[in-house]
């Protein structure tokens, strides 16, 4: 007897799935990890894997209403950050 599945979303996805998830390249996803300006992560096993509700709220920081909306936070882009980059070595070298 074959044994089936129901259609069960992946609560995780790989760096790739991810970026295809966000509509961006999976070396664009790469750049925000390594400038802590992307999405929270995990590593299983020494593989990367976001969940897809902490995709979704990464997201949510960018939404405004409007061009002119300066409210709320911001999705830096994929880049070194100077506000950022002290907090990041901190981290890494405790």
């Amino acid at each position: 007897m074959a044994h089936t599945t129901g259609a069960v979303s992946p609560r995780y996805l790989r760096t790739s799935e991810a970026a295809r998830f966000l509509g961006l390249s999976g070396r664009t996803l790469e750049k925000h990890r390594t400038y802590g300006t992307g999405p929270i992560y995990s590593k299983i096993g020494g593989r990367v894997v976001y969940s897809i509700e902490d995709l979704l709220a990464w997201v949510q920081k960018g939404t405004k209403a409007s061009t002119s909306d300066d409210t709320g936070e911001v999705v830096l882009p994929a880049k070194r950050h100077a506000a950022i980059a002290p907090a990041y070595n901190n981290q890494r070298n405790s």
